[in-house]
């Protein structure tokens, strides 16, 4: 995919930043010496961090160089470097790994969530959300135009652009041989938006991404056009206009032991 934009990210602020909000305050920790925000983006999960824990040593880490510029600039008082999620490695265990809507682009979790656990202090805590979305009517539709001509052969790689997340229980015997203690929720967020092109809006920046970044200004069109017409019946107007946004998200809290 191309670089992320993070104006686009950042219309959509408060909505984001309700999950940051609840899995932080899930977080049992007092006063963590180390912290590393992992797909921390433009920082909007990072000032939350250092709000709650100003003494800490905060390292935000991004794939991307144009989050990672407007973190600088938007978030002092933490560190932040060009790095992956899945081969990234401290310089000492951590604290908290702290990680909000990152993780749902990595594959393979049986994998990459014992190797993060691994990367803890005893005590330490991976703290994590996820959007657990892929089913609902607005990524279902994504999947379902994409599978149609004429953009079935450029957009392939697009379907697999992320993989169905494991059961609860699959994901409670992943993390259990390392940790202490666990807690797995998942919230419904319910956003009220002006109109199906806002969640196109909501989206573009994230889930429809990978499907729109391989067309060109033609195609992109179209594809929203007929996306957005699938969706209508799903997302049907209130009395007052807007459409009622359903955004399931997946958290997970481990202490490493």
């Amino acid at each position: 995919m191309s670089d992320w934009n993070p104006a686009l990210y950042a219309r959509f602020a408060d909505e984001r930043a309700r999950p940051v909000l609840d899995l932080l305050a899930r977080v049992p920790l007092d006063g963590p010496r180390t912290v590393v925000d992992l797909g921390c983006g433009a920082g909007a999960s990072t000032a939350p961090l250092i709000a709650r824990w100003p003494d800490a040593d905060i390292l935000g880490i991004d794939t991307s160089p144009a989050m990672l510029a407007t973190a600088r600039d938007a978030v002092p008082g933490a560190r932040f470097a060009l790095a992956d999620v899945a081969t990234f490695v401290p310089d000492e265990p951590v604290d908290l790994l702290f990680s909000n809507a990152t993780l749902q682009w990595l594959p393979d979790h049986a994998t990459l969530l014992p190797r993060l656990m691994g990367l803890l202090a005893p005590g330490g805590v991976l703290a994590v959300q996820i959007p657990d979305n892929l089913d609902e009517p607005s990524h279902a539709s994504m999947r379902e135009v994409a599978a149609e001509a004429p953009f079935a052969a450029i957009l392939a790689e697009a379907q697999a652009a992320r993989a169905p997340l494991p059961t609860f229980e699959a994901l409670y015997d992943t993390l259990a041989p390392a940790a202490s203690r666990i807690e797995i929720w998942r919230t419904t967020y319910v956003h009220p938006l002006a109109g199906l092109e806002k969640i196109g809006e909501m989206l573009g920046s994230t889930g429809l991404k990978p499907f729109l970044d391989p067309l060109d200004a033609a195609a992109r069109t179209a594809f929203l056009a007929r996306w957005t017409a699938r969706i209508a019946a799903a997302y049907p107007p209130t009395a007052d206009g807007r459409v009622l946004f359903r955004f399931p998200r997946r958290f997970f809290v481990a202490v490493a032991r």
